[in-house]
């Protein structure tokens, strides 16, 4: 009779804590029917290689279900969306390199070593209870009473699976994450087929834009700059200020800024599926979308510009391995981390610091010839320490090596991230370094025949926005020519380094900036003043 307690109550408990982390709310569900069929059921087999089996084959597809929907509960805190198998199994590497950015290699292997005995350590400890020497017997109570839990059990989980909830807090885990899972699978494989299929029979070709010929063109994205950072009043009292500024310094050299918001395709991560939107045009909110697109030669706004005429780079200070997608997109020159002489320290997760990105990709990268030049900072990617100040001297960055006393600065991921004010208000600041820091240096690089559009990549998870916040990301043109700010007003964009927050659930998405721009500055466009 204990053993049958105990090994239902502790697969129970299996199958419904990761659920608890998922729904944020500890016993909702409370009881899991399939472990009070499963284990009364097995306990009552006699042994047998068929029991030995069935129960491994049972209990394996048990703890795969608490995998996957201990996947979908972190899928959710860090992208605000539902764990699909189909499309993240490939993100285990990305998380993995995440981890080892912000606790280093030792501790994140240390990590991955003990979930995965800890894993193991609970179907041996599931299995040895599950299989005792001597079952249960129909002749004893323990026996009549594993008897009465299946049949009473049973006719729950079948009320239960058709919509008649008997018991509150009550719950099908497996199968509803099975059934969940496989919907996503069909529904993901048929959607795959239709975009594979778009992308053959509706490609975008490339187009010149003669509006923006002879000029560069500055794409900066930067990192976890979403809506709720200038209108959720946790943080938009921390950057409203340096948006303000940023205006006020702007205005005083005679540069010109409109505003306005666009949805990302993701929240919390996966960067590069952000950028792949604003080059293709495309709405890549998943891997696969993004290696579709990819291997499909589709044509970007890499090849708009250079069939424009200008000489096309990337700058990607948190790319450390090889970067095939680079020469896929077709940039004429990438730099990467490691084509980056950086001398001073590796700031957790980040690389190096914004500013330097900035400084060297205006001393050493953008050149003399007209450019379009897609930059990505990460200076406010989690884990949101240290928080470095804007140096008012450029000219002391140098190599980098200006930022080692930041090496050891503040309070390290592992402290800071006990406390969840304390991580808000990291991102709060570290929203505001990078922010800043592309409004000092478009004060330095912007002139008349410049073109810098500085925008968010993405919200920030759900931990900083919450679980109803918008997609949207704010989006700050600034140029020296007016001209060049009109069509973006047409649009709907404001004067100012402020957009109108009042709709920000109806943002247009982020694919549609390509589209603006070849209507705005392509062949069809008359009206846009062609740099000499």
């Amino acid at each position: 009779m204990l053993r049958l307690l105990v090994t239902v109550f502790a697969l129970n408990f299996v199958l419904v804590a990761p659920l608890w982390w998922r729904f944020g709310e500890v016993g909702s569900p409370l009881v899991a029917w399939e472990a009070w069929l499963v284990v009364p059921a097995i306990l009552l087999m006699r042994p047998s290689s068929f029991r030995r089996w069935l129960a491994w084959l049972l209990l394996g597809w048990l703890m795969l279900v608490s995998v996957a929907n201990l996947g979908d509960a972190a899928t959710h805190t860090a992208f605000g969306r539902s764990l699909n198998l189909y499309l993240d199994v490939p993100l285990v590497r990305s998380i993995y390199h995440l981890l080892v950015g912000n606790v280093g290699q030792l501790a994140a292997a240390l990590l991955i070593v003990l979930g995965g005995m800890v894993l193991l350590g609970t179907w041996w400890g599931m299995l040895r209870l599950l299989l005792p020497v001597v079952p249960l017997s129909w002749r004893r109570i323990s026996g009549v009473v594993a008897i009465g839990v299946i049949s009473v059990a049973g006719l729950l989980a079948v009320l239960e699976a058709n919509g008649y909830r008997v018991v509150p807090k009550s719950s099908l885990p497996i199968v509803n994450t099975t059934r969940f899972q496989w919907e996503q699978i069909v529904a993901t494989h048929q959607a795959k087929e239709a975009f594979a299929s778009q992308l053959e029979n509706a490609p975008m070709g490339p187009q010149p834009l003669p509006g923006l010929e002879g000029r560069n063109v500055l794409l900066t994205f930067i990192e976890s700059y979403g809506v709720s950072a200038i209108d959720n009043p946790r943080y938009s009292n921390v950057i409203l200020p340096t948006l303000t500024d940023m205006q006020q310094r702007l205005d005083e050299r005679g540069l010109h800024v409109v505003s306005g918001l666009l949805a990302a395709p993701i929240r919390g991560g996966q960067s590069w599926l952000a950028h792949a939107t604003t080059l293709s045009g495309r709405w890549i909110d998943n891997q696969l979308w993004y290696r579709l697109m990819l291997d499909s030669n589709h044509s970007t706004l890499v090849d708009d510009f250079s069939a424009t005429g200008q000489r096309t780079l990337t700058v990607m200070p948190a790319i450390t391995m090889a970067w095939p997608e680079g020469a896929a997109y077709g940039f004429d020159d990438i730099a990467a981390a490691k084509d980056i002489p950086y001398a001073g320290p590796p700031l957790h997760w980040v690389t190096m610091p914004d500013q330097f990105v900035l400084d060297y990709t205006q001393r050493h990268l953008l050149g003399e010839s007209p450019v379009f030049a897609q930059l990505a900072l990460i200076s406010s990617h989690a884990p949101w320490t240290p928080i470095l100040p804007v140096l008012e001297n450029w000219s002391m960055i140098g190599d980098g090596s200006i930022f080692n006393p930041w090496e050891k600065a503040g309070d390290p991921p592992e402290v800071i991230w006990q406390d969840i004010e304390r991580i808000r208000d990291h991102y709060a600041w570290s929203v505001d370094y990078s922010v800043k820091v592309t409004g000092r240096w478009a004060e330095r690089v912007v002139d008349e025949n410049t073109l810098l559009i500085a925008l968010g990549d993405h919200q920030a998870a759900p931990l900083i926005t919450g679980d109803n916040a918008s997609a949207a990301v704010p989006v700050h043109v600034i140029s020296g020519d007016p001209a060049l700010l009109e069509p973006f007003k047409a649009r709907g964009f404001i004067d100012g380094t402020l957009p109108a927050l009042e709709n920000s659930q109806e943002a247009v998405k982020m694919s549609q900036l390509r589209h603006w721009l070849q209507e705005d500055f392509g062949t069809s466009a008359s009206d846009i003043r062609t740099a000499p």
